[in-house]
Formats: structure tokens, sequence, C-alpha cells
């Protein structure tokens, strides 16, 4: 399975000066949600270029228009259908914290978590010995953005989903080797 991560789908396409990463850049920059129009480009580009092997959408999608222009771009591209999706459910507190704890190298993009998992030198990636900062979206007013979005335009998806018998409700705390524990049933051998 590829671990398609809609976030890196920005991140790569930013770095690249893609049309597409530029168009994205103002809304990841501010911590607003990406219009589905650029995300939905983003995504079908890969899924077009990969569409012989399974994914784990991550971040995508975030809202009814783009569940339902994956299900085209799959039926399209002849890809494997979705068989569940999963949400992974955390306080908004713990999420606040987790994300504006993130630190990511500049040069390898390496992550680390100021208390979880802090780099062995404040400020300088253990792999490469770049700067390690935090990104603009992280910030906590950026965060606070995001979560409110999500719940206007995300959470309506856990219905969606629901009404097509995919929905599966993940409890999101702990370590990420409990939580993948909990998800693994649900993962294609």
């Amino acid at each position: 399975m590829i671990h398609l991560s809609t976030g890196n789908l920005f991140r790569d396409a930013i770095q690249n000066k893609t049309p597409l990463g530029v168009q994205a850049q103002s809304y990841v920059d501010a911590g607003k949600l990406v219009p589905d129009s650029i995300t939905i480009g983003l995504v079908r580009e890969f899924v077009e270029k990969n569409k012989t092997v399974d994914f784990i959408f991550d971040g995508f999608p975030r809202t009814i228009p783009q569940a339902e222009a994956l299900e085209q771009q799959i039926a399209e591209v002849g890809a494997n259908t979705i068989e569940k999706a999963l949400f992974l459910e955390v306080p908004q507190k713990d999420l606040l914290e987790r994300l504006s704890g993130r630190r990511v190298c500049k040069n390898c993009g390496a992550v680390y978590h100021v208390s979880n998992n802090p780099p062995q030198a404040e400020g300088v990636c253990d792999n490469c010995g770049g700067e390690v900062y935090q990104r603009k979206d992280d910030a906590p007013d950026a965060i606070k953005t995001r979560l409110e979005a999500y719940e206007k335009s995300t959470a309506p998806l856990k219905e969606y989903y629901t009404g097509k018998g995919l929905f599966v409700s993940i409890n999101g705390l702990g370590t990420a080797e409990q939580v993948f524990k909990r998800i693994s049933p649900f993962l294609k051998n």
C-alpha cells in the first residue's frame, strides 16, 4: 500500500512550484484548508500515476465534494474501491498539543516533536544536521483555524461514510504503536 498524505502532496507541489502548488501555498501558510479544486487535482495526478496499487489516504477526502470526486476518479482509472473510511478521534486539546509541538527538518524533512521526539540538539536534525523548525501551519493560530474548518467541512464525512457502511471510528489517543494496533485489523494483508 502507498501512504498518500495530501499534506505531503501539497508540500512537494509547493516546493517544486507546480501550478497547483503555487495556488495551494497561500492557503497552507494561513492554516486554511486548500480548496477542493486544488486538492482534487493533486490527488488525481497521483492516483493516475499509481492506479495499480492500493492507497491509504491521509487527510483526504476532507469534504463531501472531495469524497465524491475520489469515487469518480477511482471509477475512471479502474483503481480499487474504497473499503473503509477510518477516522482517528482525538480531543481538540490533544490535537493542538501534538501539532503545535511538531518540528520538521528543512533539509531532509525528518519529523520531531518538542516533547515526544525532540532532536538530540535543539533546532538541529539528528539525520542531516539541518535546521529543525516549526512550519507556519503548525503555529497554534493556524491549527485553531484548521480545527474550525474541520468541524464545518470534514465532520459531515462521518455521516456520509456511515451511510455507505464504510465509517470506522478509531481512538487516536496513545502512542503511534497503540493507534496502529487499533487500525491494523482494517488494513488489507
